[in-house]
């Protein structure tokens, strides 16, 4: 008996390639988070792996607000055939960490304490290009706290998040 893989067509490829990540983490620390998201952002420090596997880009930085693009791909696909939700949900964990990252003198570091995220739309190659917009809400020295918003090309709101990040100082020498 044939495989229903094998009369459904023909099976597809993903080539990924990304580049080591241990040299751009040396001079995060060296660094003020905005100019070193702008560094990624210009080619002048490779994107980190996860954003290469994805096929997210950052489209702009700010200091507070930063938004990253994505082509949805066949690869993203969940069973049911729409993009799958820990794709958007990894958009918007980026967003809203590197709003954060982008107010950050160097040396400081961040990390999610929860994640929020809510689904408003689905989304599939028709969608086209997303970008996920997040922005800091309330900076502080212990916690900070992120929104973010996923919209396709026609401004249409497709998903939402916030997150609440423990602040790391600088490891002390």
């Amino acid at each position: 008996m044939e495989s229903i893989a094998a009369a459904w067509g023909t099976e597809r490829h993903l080539d990924v390639s990304w580049n080591d990540p241990a040299p751009p983490l040396s001079i995060v620390q060296t660094m003020r988070g905005v100019d070193y998201l702008r560094a990624i952002a210009s080619g002048a420090v490779p994107a980190p792996p996860i954003a290469r596997l994805l096929g997210m880009d950052i489209e702009s930085v700010e200091e507070g607000t930063v938004t990253f693009g994505l082509e949805p791909h066949e690869s993203h696909y969940n069973p049911i055939g729409v993009v799958h939700g820990g794709i958007v949900c990894t958009m918007l964990d980026t967003v809203l960490g590197c709003a954060v990252h982008s107010t950050l003198e160097a040396g400081w570091g961040y990390t999610s304490i929860d994640l929020n995220v809510t689904y408003l739309r689905p989304i599939t190659l028709a969608t086209g290009r997303i970008v996920a917009t997040g922005t800091i809400v309330k900076g502080g020295k212990r916690v900070s706290f992120a929104s973010a918003e996923v919209r396709d090309a026609a401004g249409a709101l497709l998903a939402t998040g916030t997150s609440s990040l423990l602040m790391m100082p600088p490891a002390r020498t």
